[in-house]
């Protein structure tokens, strides 16, 4: 068995050294390990750090189209049974790999297998548990319980049901698990902890809480035909955080993020749902 491991890149210079490691260090028995960093070009010292890993790490540094396009590229570059991708700032465990191609060897029908994770700082401490859950489509679609760094799929996953969507800046790993569980893929759940994803205030998705989920919503209703009310609630919440204190105005904040949640419903969905009236004024009033 072959494991690729796909890290897109760009300006993570402070952190990247320790993802580097985290690959480098896993301690594999039959099974072969090939790591490959596509990096957009980055200005800070990345490209140094890089070239301290090699040759056991295979980089390319330049220009690309965003990080869809960075992990599909690298993706494409990689020839192993086992795929999987991680970010320039998050870590495997120890011993992760070595759990992963045991799982898939002793698993043959399973065609994506993902474990649990801790959100860590920026020293690498884990602070919490990612809420990560076993497979329920249904579930998958109210709430995303996928750690990405923490997920591994076959190759021929790829071959059947392409790449990354690469018009999605912010939720491709979402997208790509819906994708492939309303196509029936076999999930699979790895009862132990494999990968820290670093959170932290910066970092893309907490710096950019609303455009995440304004594209969360337009791809649910695309794929799904229609936007979970939960993450029109998401949407609404976030929304209005940025205007309102909750602490200091906490009923006029409820008040807001419902109007907001019913016009959200109206923009993505055409329609107000019973269950959506009935949750809004239970957390109102609560």
């Amino acid at each position: 068995m072959k494991i690729s491991i796909v890290t897109p890149s760009y300006n993570q210079g402070q952190f990247i050294e320790r993802t580097l490691q985290s690959v480098a260090c896993q301690k594999l028995v039959g099974v072969e390990l090939e790591h490959v960093v596509f990096d957009g070009g980055s200005s800070d010292c990345t490209v140094q750090v890089l070239k301290d890993f090699e040759p056991g790490v295979h980089w390319i540094s330049k220009r690309d189209r965003g990080q869809t396009d960075a992990v599909n590229q690298g993706i494409k570059s990689t020839d192993g049974e086992i795929i999987g991708w991680i970010n320039s700032d998050d870590i495997y465990y120890e011993g992760a790999l070595q759990k992963v191609a045991d799982y898939f060897k002793d698993n043959p029908n399973v065609e994506v297998a993902y474990g649990m994770a801790d959100h860590i700082d920026l020293n690498d401490k884990a602070f919490e548990s990612y809420p990560t859950e076993t497979w329920n489509f249904e579930r998958l679609k109210e709430t995303c319980f996928i750690c990405q760094p923490a997920l591994f799929f076959r190759r021929s996953v790829i071959v059947k049901y392409g790449f990354l969507d690469e018009s999605l800046s912010y939720c491709m790993d979402y997208e790509y698990w819906l994708r492939l569980g309303l196509n029936g893929v076999v999930f699979g759940y790895i009862q132990s902890k494999l990968a820290g994803s670093r959170l932290y205030s910066d970092n893309k998705t907490l710096g950019s809480r609303v455009q995440v989920h304004k594209e969360i919503n337009c791809m649910l209703k695309d794929l799904l035909g229609t936007v979970p009310d939960r993450w029109l609630f998401n949407y609404a919440h976030a929304k209005i955080e940025r205007q309102i204190n909750r602490r200091k105005r906490p009923y006029l904040f409820k008040m807001r993020v419902a109007i907001s949640s019913i016009h959200s419903a109206i923009r993505w969905n055409r329609r107000i749902s019973k269950l959506m009236v009935k949750k809004i004024m239970g957390w109102m009033f609560n």
